[in-house]
């Protein structure tokens, strides 16, 4: 079984279905409104269990309502949250999500997933020993997403990093990463480059593999110093957006061992499954899932 360790935020996702997105100053009557468990860090850590992986979590939670029911999900998901910590006096991270049209509007507040520390990382360096895979998002302190890429480093595990939200990075983080997993916007930003920059240029200045997510076009991707590959997108009906992305990043780890251009498609399928589906996690698809979509789509 493939063994995964994600280090990374643990939010409670507020959904608000709405025809539309209001105008600013607006205020227009929603569908639906929805609590669904969410945050990168979480997002992925679920997505790569449903895939068959064992999974385990490092992150923290608030000592509210919503941190008793994100420990209970991730635990109901078969995720290892004994590296999960329970933060008293601070509310659980939050993302207010409106969603219309199939696309998404996100604010999110920190909350508990400020707390995330390099040292909690380095309690965690024996599950992070031995995994096949770890991934790390920004949703967390920097110092602990350095601490993060430092013990993987230390202890032979490859890295993949979904550099979101888009920020500059140091080169020296991005050398240490096996993968580097951005949308267009996010690569510029973490190359410090302009934002209308051919991503395929942006691709080749990256110190470390690129494998860049586009939405309804799929991904590309390349190994150091190989030219940009194209992996086109599957055609679904579009109804939530919402965690397309970290479900691309969790099937790309547990299925890299099958070799990079297999573990593409197979993140773009999962991703177009996710996409054709309410809720991040709620919309995540198991292995079977998975398998069926790709014996419909040869």
């Amino acid at each position: 079984m493939t063994r995964i360790v994600v280090v990374g935020s643990i939010n409670m996702d507020l959904v608000t279905l709405a025809p539309r997105f209001p105008d600013p100053g607006e205020t227009l009557t929603g569908d639906r409104f929805l609590t669904i468990p969410g945050g990168k860090g979480a997002n992925q850590a679920v997505a790569a269990a449903r895939l068959g992986a064992s999974v385990a979590m490092v992150g923290c939670i608030g000592d509210d309502a919503f941190g008793r029911q994100l420990h209970d999900g991730l635990v109901a998901e078969g995720v290892d949250v004994a590296h999960v910590a329970r933060v008293e006096g601070v509310g659980s991270g939050t993302a207010s999500i409106t969603v219309a049209g199939g696309e998404n509007s996100i604010v999110v507040v920190p909350g508990a997933n400020g707390r995330v520390t390099p040292a909690q990382v380095e309690a965690a360096r024996d599950v992070v020993r031995g995994a096949d895979a770890l991934l790390v998002q920004l949703e967390i302190p920097l110092d602990a997403v350095e601490a993060t890429l430092r013990i993987a480093q230390e202890e032979g595990v490859p890295v993949i990093l979904n550099p979101a939200p888009a920020q500059r990075l140091p080169l020296e983080w991005l050398s240490q990463v096996r993968f580097l997993t951005p949308n267009q916007h996010e690569l510029a930003a973490a190359l410090g480059a302009a934002g209308d920059a051919d991503f395929r240029d942006l691709m080749r200045r990256a110190p470390c593999p690129v494998v860049l997510t586009r939405g309804e076009d799929g991904a590309w991707f390349s190994e150091k110093d190989e030219e940009p590959r194209h992996q086109a997108g599957f055609k679904v009906e579009a109804v939530d957006s919402t965690g397309a992305g970290d479900t691309f990043n969790a099937a790309l780890a547990v299925y890299l061992s099958e070799g990079l251009e297999v573990a593409v498609r197979k993140a773009c399928a999962a991703a177009a499954i996710a996409v054709s589906r309410l809720g991040a996690q709620d919309g995540m698809p198991r292995a079977g899932e998975l398998a069926d979509f790709l014996a419909a789509r040869p």
